[in-house]
């Protein structure tokens, strides 16, 4: 009777409305319940190095609270932002990434537009290749890569460790093979028919990569340059290996190499140091988080 009623005027069982209701609750309060769990889980560090940077060296040793502060004070950010070697690894720090910065997306928006769009034999091959350079861990790298600076200094005479200018020639390993991985899925997400109209009216390669594709795919060079300009800021190994003294360290080894003397800890500057140095990273994210996704995910949508 139920399929003849259908067939005749359209009516079936209803679905269970208060079922999907019940189901989509607990959906939600599990989503909740992780959400809570994730935002603790990543939050408490940077609350305890925020609660700590506001204390005195004495509250941190005495056996109080570590999570409360009884007598908050700035003095360790005045006696950090006061100091002229702070400063000189903030400065480091900074030229050394917005010089990686714009040599990466040099390199690797030519070469990203090169594989995804300019078909040549092995083309696939390379743009695999490239990614693949990536996933060689940097500890690995390291020894090589020092090896052959001061063969280079033997054969040249021309000191490249222990300056900072080093750190243009290292980090460039790092962020060229992703930032070129990254680009080369935006690039073929882009339709072609984009490029074979410029050719067609005449452009050359080149017109059509700074007329046409750059601007299209501006959020996947956006997502690039901050993924170039983050690894950049952050980088701890390479600057450790490669810079000893104090006036040509970048900021993550300036704040552990000044800060820790033998076995004592400046835990308030320490932790200062470390807000202020992660400040930069967060204040673009926070502005550009969306350009970001959206550059990172473009090669899924593909097709």
């Amino acid at each position: 009777m139920a399929s003849v009623a259908t067939a005749a005027g359209g009516i079936g069982p209803k679905p269970k409305v208060g079922s999907i209701s019940r189901d989509r609750k607990w959906a939600l309060r599990w989503s909740y319940f992780f959400l809570v769990v994730f935002a603790i889980f990543f939050l408490t560090p940077p609350v305890y190095m925020l609660i700590t940077s506001l204390k005195t060296s004495a509250e941190i040793s005495a056996a109080t609270n570590p999570w409360w502060v009884f007598n908050p004070t700035l003095e360790n950010y005045a006696e950090l932002l006061g100091s002229n070697q702070y400063i000189t690894f903030f400065r480091n720090s900074a030229l050394v990434s917005v010089i990686v910065v714009a040599l990466t997306m040099l390199i690797s928006v030519p070469a990203a537009f090169a594989l995804s769009r300019m078909k040549f034999w092995g083309s696939a091959t390379l743009a695999s290749g490239v990614f693949l350079t990536y996933l060689v861990p940097e500890t690995l790298l390291f020894l090589p890569l020092f090896k052959m600076m001061v063969t280079f200094t033997e054969w040249t005479g021309i000191e490249l460790i222990n300056h900072w200018y080093v750190l243009l020639l290292l980090y460039p390993t790092l962020t060229v093979p992703f930032c070129t991985w990254i680009m080369i899925g935006y690039f073929a997400s882009i339709p072609k028919e984009l490029d074979e109209a410029a050719l067609i009216d005449g452009a050359g390669w080149l017109q059509t990569l700074l007329k046409i594709f750059i601007p299209v795919a501006l959020p996947g060079l956006i997502a690039a340059t901050i993924f170039a300009f983050t690894v950049s800021w952050a980088q701890f190994l390479y600057p450790l290996a490669f810079t000893t003294s104090a006036d040509q360290l970048v900021l993550p080894v300036g704040i552990i190499t000044s800060l820790i003397k033998g076995d004592v800890f400046n835990w308030g500057q320490i932790m200062t140091g470390a807000l202020l140095g992660a400040a930069p990273p967060l204040i673009i994210y926070a502005f550009l988080m969306d350009y970001y996704i959206a550059g990172l995910t473009a090669g899924a949508t593909k097709g």
